[in-house]
């Protein structure tokens, strides 16, 4: 077997195993997943460079947490029939009995951070060990290129549930990566009077139209007048964009923030949230409702992840991938690793 190991930001090794820690059966209530692909987000490329906060990485580790695979065996106490099932998986390791986690609320369990890819081993390799409790099958069909961006769409499923967007609604996506785009379909999907995407590259306005949008904006073409909107999802990741997602809200209109800004950044002004009651939300991660919300949809065909994929390349070009992410070559979308060689 294969794994890639970052040691420290910057170093890296691939890892050969040898045939008996493939054979070696899963431990009680785990399960070996055969991995497909394994996706590279900016949260990996933190990682990489040495960049992620603290308490949230530690090395040295192999890297991965949007992943999808098929299940090649199991550990005792787990149904032998998710054996040869393909499957997604949570990355949050969570300790399923404190009061968070009791709740559903299972990114915010107070046992401390353990996330698949960053403090345990994630899918950038042939296979993958977690508890099976972590898994969602998928339906025999699926094609598991477009799975591996299940993570991101778990993560957007939490923000379209906490969003309640209604039929008829005018509702926003600020940010038109992976996540934006993401959130174009999910709130397309609730059929909105209006669907506003506003981004910073005018190549994104196609793409933004064909998932369910109806209006496309550059950042720069805002203005006081564009504003009313009842729900808006912010995917950019910066200050700004939080700020540019509240100022187009409707008083008493609903954001969700799932970006995350550098430490320290200008927060939203809290006194223009108070007069205007503007209900704020956020995500980190998403919870097992969210999974087992963002895998329906996606078996239902009702989620198109494919178009997204514009690279995918074998784990041996990990540097050359990383770099890809990083490029700002607007050609360059989501970008996977096939720990098993490309097809």
């Amino acid at each position: 077997m294969t794994a890639l190991v970052l040691d420290a930001p910057g170093a890296f090794r691939l890892v050969e195993t040898g045939p008996a820690a493939e054979e070696a059966p899963p431990g009680p209530g785990d399960a070996r997943v055969r991995v497909h692909a394994s996706g590279i987000c900016g949260s990996d490329r933190e990682l990489y460079q040495g960049n992620r906060p603290e308490g949230y990485v530690r090395y040295p580790v192999t890297p991965g947490h949007e992943w999808s695979g098929t299940v090649e065996a199991v550990g005792a106490g787990v149904p032998e029939a998710l054996v040869g099932r393909k499957v997604v998986g949570e990355g949050f390791r969570n300790c399923q009995v404190c009061d968070r986690c009791h709740a559903g609320d299972t990114t915010l369990c107070t046992a401390g951070y353990e996330e698949t890819g960053f403090t345990q081993p994630g899918a950038m390799a042939d296979t993958l060990a977690l508890p099976a409790r972590l898994l969602h099958p998928l339906s025999d069909d699926a094609d598991l290129g477009a799975a591996a961006l299940l993570e991101p769409a778990a993560c957007i499923a939490a923000a379209a549930l906490k969003a309640r967007a209604q039929p008829g609604e005018r509702v926003a996506v600020v940010g038109t990566g992976t996540l934006g785009m993401i959130a174009v379909q999910f709130l397309a999907a609730v059929s909105p009077a209006r669907l506003l995407v506003v981004g910073t590259r005018p190549d994104r306005e196609r793409l933004s139209l064909s998932f369910g949008g109806t209006e496309f904006r550059t950042r720069d073409q805002l203005s006081d007048q564009l504003s009313g909107y009842d729900v808006v999802i912010e995917t950019a990741g910066s200050a700004s964009a939080a700020r540019s997602s509240a100022s187009l809200l409707r008083r008493g209109g609903r954001l969700v923030l799932t970006g995350i800004p550098a430490a320290g950044a200008e927060g939203l002004d809290p006194t223009d949230l108070v007069v205007r009651q503007i209900e704020v939300q956020t995500v980190f991660g998403a919870p097992p409702a969210a999974w087992a919300h963002a895998v329906r949809v996606f078996d239902a065909g009702l989620l198109s992840l494919r178009p997204l994929v514009t690279h995918e390349l074998p784990l041996t070009d990990f540097a050359s991938a990383i770099e890809l992410v990083g490029s700002g070559d607007p050609a360059v979308g989501k970008v996977l690793l096939r720990p098993q060689g490309l097809d």
